[in-house]
């Protein structure tokens, strides 16, 4: 085999029209094999060539005759000693930090660690078995693609909703989506599959990790698997067991096919990427990638005794940031996924790791600075979760400008809240309307706020009104792991029931937790399934179940299909009125000569609240009210924009209240848009009169809409009034009144009273 020195730059292996270069970084390294294979699943390589060239610490050789499709791996020689951080081992095929593709799982066996299973010495044992036979290969690919007109989206952040989803457990069981391709990428290409999302109004899916992870082996061991994914191993390649199969590096045009599809439907895609750690876990761990290649660099230590990992992550060890290769490996993983992925955003597990400076989060910290001044990374969207398992790792409110966060205070808010917790009013004012306490410093928006109810981890929504605790016995674990705190309720009977009542206001709370996130200031994130009441029986940890705990089930009965269509509804809701998108803070007063402020709050006799009202923990009902013609914000060309009124009522009482509505003047008339205590949406409307009561359900939410731009009064007495493409027509005299709709010669629709 001919063999050339190749050159240190890109890290990786690079195709380029007439062979591959090889490039693999290692400071501490004494020697570095380039280890060739014929097939993924071989057992010893067929060559190994040497790399005897070595450039400002990046080993590299160009092999003229290799080609795309050529299996591959490294074995790095240096000094095994743990107690100085450093564990080379040439016995251990090491994966390319840089592969775009990764053929095959791990075979697990004792081979695979560095150290001797066993051995009294432990970790500072080495040793000697060869672990090829167990390691996944490298594969060089040719990154040629079809991308024909494919643009990204750049849905405005405040016009963002997310749909926070499980490429595998979306499609698995998916009746119209072929066998062959349900739980892959191509799956969510399929006409079935497009249409559902389109039909929800989401403009953007949040893809759980896709990065090549590790099966953990005390997982494998127990017959489960890593489900979730939280455990990286490959930072630009796909996951290949979500791709068709083949095993040549036909997931990256998959995945590429993916977005591609996607974006013709103008859904941008994020994806939840685990920078933060790695799947080699502790010192106890095995060696697959970065801790033979160079453990030192690649990994923080303990500082006095660098045989053991700082773990800021739980999950055994941390990404060394402050090391220079580190953070570029991070970088060129990011831009490699924007610029050759073509994908929209990323949300960082655990990001307030990356900001770790030395021990404390440095919000100021380089990972910071150098995404800022990048010239594409500062374009995509970005999404911290904002905590970590180290000491003050909790930062939520406090990422720089350019990033959103998801929102654990919004979460944990607006569950105790529904839950019926005293003392919850002032905190849920807050989260209605963008949380301001949070994010209103250093140039942020209400759209820095992600607000969610439900996400992976944890409860679903349908678990979340059915369940006092978490019930994960299949996890193995007799029930430990997993949140205790869920601030859930059951409603009065713990899991399945048949009693009609506590059934029908499980299904109310769902609606008002669905209703509530949609028309809170802020990005709405919906996790896949919740809207059509999927359930994990009460696992709220399910990270390792790939099964039916997990997936959806797309058979709907007709109660979840009602909330389908409930959420449908709400997602028209967020679409067409920018009320509900606002890109400032309210202000609490008129706004460029408005009827009323931008934002006010009632008690149900329908006066504004008062600083005692506020402060008095056993009020659980109150109303909000956002003027539509109080929005500060212009159009793309620069046009005032204008939108109804709305009225929020929110009931968490566990009796029935009477709520006067607001009427700052004559003749106000309100209309009902939803009302929770309703199982389905009705084409049935309601007036009601200003200054008279409406009655709220019990633990229950009510929209009204007050189309207050367009009123005129004409001579027959007769208020005439036109919003989101609707005619209404209601005596004035009346003062609560039932209308319906039928088609006019305009092709709008004209409401009239009937009497």
């Amino acid at each position: 085999m001919k063999v050339w020195p190749g050159n240190p730059y890109p890290l990786g292996a690079t195709w380029d029209g007439s062979g591959v270069n090889f490039a693999l970084f290692s400071e501490n390294a004494t020697g570095v094999e380039l280890c060739l294979f014929d097939r993924p699943n071989q057992g010893r390589e067929t060559t190994r060539v040497r790399m005897t060239e070595q450039t400002t610490q990046v080993w590299h050789v160009y092999l003229p005759e290799a080609r795309p499709g050529q299996f591959y791996g490294y074995r790095v020689h240096g000094p095994y000693n743990p107690a100085e951080g450093h564990r080379f081992n040439p016995a251990k095929l090491l994966l390319d930090p840089y592969a775009k593709s990764i053929a095959g799982s791990i075979k697990w066996s004792d081979a695979l660690f560095g150290y001797t299973i066993g051995h009294p010495d432990r970790d500072l044992s080495k040793d000697e078995r060869d672990s090829a036979d167990g390691i996944p290969k490298c594969v060089v690919v040719d990154p040629a693609f079809s991308w024909g007109q494919d643009a990204p989206p750049r849905t405005p952040w405040h016009q963002t909703l997310i749909y926070e989803m499980h490429v595998r457990g979306f499609t698995v069981r998916h009746s119209k989506v072929p066998k062959e391709l349900r739980g892959t990428y191509a799956a969510l290409t399929h006409p079935a599959i497009i249409d559902y999302l389109r039909s929800l109004g989401i403009t953007a899916v949040e893809l759980m990790p896709i990065h090549q992870f590790v099966a953990d082996k005390f997982l494998v061991d127990r017959g489960i698997t890593n489900y979730w994914g939280y455990n990286s191993i490959g930072f630009f390649a796909p996951e290949s067991s979500y791709a068709s199969p083949g095993t040549l590096g036909q997931q990256l045009a998959e995945f590429k096919t993916m977005v591609k599809t996607l974006h013709r439907e103008g859904i941008e895609v994020i994806v939840d990427v685990v920078y933060n750690h790695t799947g080699e876990g502790n010192h106890l761990g095995p060696t697959l990638c970065f801790r033979g290649i160079d453990n030192a660099a690649y990994y923080r230590l303990v500082a006095d005794d660098r045989r053991y990992y700082m773990d800021y992550t739980g999950c055994g060890n941390t990404l060394n940031m402050t090391h220079p290769r580190t953070l570029q490996l991070i970088m060129d993983s990011l831009r490699y996924w924007v610029l050759e992925m073509h994908v929209d955003g990323f949300r960082f597990d655990l990001a307030s790791t990356l900001a770790r400076e030395l021990h404390s989060v440095d919000r100021l910290g380089a990972f910071f600075d150098i995404i800022h001044q990048d010239p594409v990374l500062s374009q995509v969207k970005l999404i911290a979760e904002p905590w970590d398992l180290g000491e003050g790792g909790y930062q939520v409110g406090n990422f720089p400008v350019l990033w959103a966060e998801w929102n654990a205070e919004y979460r944990d808010t607006i569950r105790r809240f529904w839950k019926g917790d005293d003392g919850s009013l002032g905190g849920l004012a807050f989260r209605l309307t963008g949380s301001s306490d949070l994010y209103d410093r250093g140039g942020r928006r209400p759209y820095a706020s992600i607000n969610f109810v439900t996400a992976h981890d944890g409860f679903t929504l349908a678990d979340l009104v059915c369940y006092n605790d978490k019930h994960n016995a299949a996890n193995g674990e007799d029930n430990r792991d997993g949140h205790n705190g869920n601030l859930s309720w059951n409603c009065g009977v713990e899991g399945p029931t048949d009693n009609p009542e506590i059934l029908a206001l499980r299904r109310r709370q769902q609606r008002n937790f669905l209703a509530t996130l949609i028309l809170s200031q802020g990005v709405p994130m919906l996790l896949a399934g919740d809207e059509i009441g999927r359930t994990q029986r009460g696992n709220n940890n399910a990270y390792c179940q790939d099964n039916e705990i997990s997936w959806i089930d797309w058979k709907l009965d007709p109660q979840r299909r009602d909330l389908l269509e409930f959420t449908r509804l709400l997602m028209r809701l967020f679409h067409q009125h920018p009320v509900l998108r606002r890109r400032k803070f309210f202000q609490g007063r008129t706004i460029r000569g408005s009827e009323v402020k931008d934002l006010a709050w009632f008690r149900p006799d329908g006066k504004e609240m008062s600083d005692e009202d506020w402060n008095n923990p056993s009020v659980h009902c109150l109303g909000l009210r956002l003027a539509g013609d109080a929005i500060e914000d212009t159009d793309a060309r620069g046009n005032r924009i204008l939108d109804d009124t709305l009225l929020i009522l929110l009931n968490a009482h566990y009796e029935p209240l009477s709520f006067v509505l607001p009427a700052h003047r004559r003749k106000v008339r309100w209309e009902v848009v939803f009302d929770t205590r309703d199982q389905k949406p009705t084409r049935r409307r309601r007036l009601i009169r200003g200054g008279q009561p409406y009655e709220l359900e019990a633990r229950s939410l009510v929209l009204l809409r007050l189309p207050q731009h367009d009123i005129r009064e004409n001579g027959d007495n007769e208020f005439h009034f036109r919003a989101a493409g609707f005619e209404f027509v209601e005596d004035s005299l009346k003062t609560d009144s039932v209308v319906t709709s039928r088609p006019n010669s305009s092709g709008l629709l004209s409401l009239r009273n009937r009497l």
